[in-house]
């Protein structure tokens, strides 16, 4: 993958986390605060604890910080998996932060 495409790929999955941030406030799902600087959103939730997903150009990948750990992120068929374990960027964000914000939260590529 060239950086253009990664940089397309990635800016889309940005892109779908800030909108699904805005459709969980709208809807009153969650009260999530999300804060975007260049190639990284912090997820700032009620009780105080973050998600942090950022963006590591030079290899190509998204990382993602959360109560339960550090994963990192490859596009890959389609979709951004976990280097580790193959889970799918948008499934893991949605654990992670409906067990941060302690109801069920839906987060999806657009």
């Amino acid at each position: 993958m060239t950086d253009l495409e990664f940089l397309d790929q990635a800016e889309s999955a940005l892109k779908a986390i800030e909108a699904c941030c805005d459709r969980i406030n709208d809807a009153g799902e969650a009260d999530i605060d999300n804060q975007r600087t260049g190639g990284m959103i912090t997820l700032s939730f009620e009780n105080k604890s973050q998600i942090v997903v950022n963006l590591q150009k030079p290899l190509q990948e998204i990382w993602l910080a959360a109560k339960r750990g550090g994963y990192h992120y490859k596009f890959v068929n389609g979709q951004w998996q976990d280097t580790k374990s193959q889970a799918e960027l948008f499934a893991h964000l949605s654990a992670c932060a409906s067990e941060q914000a302690q109801a069920g939260l839906f987060f999806k590529q657009i």
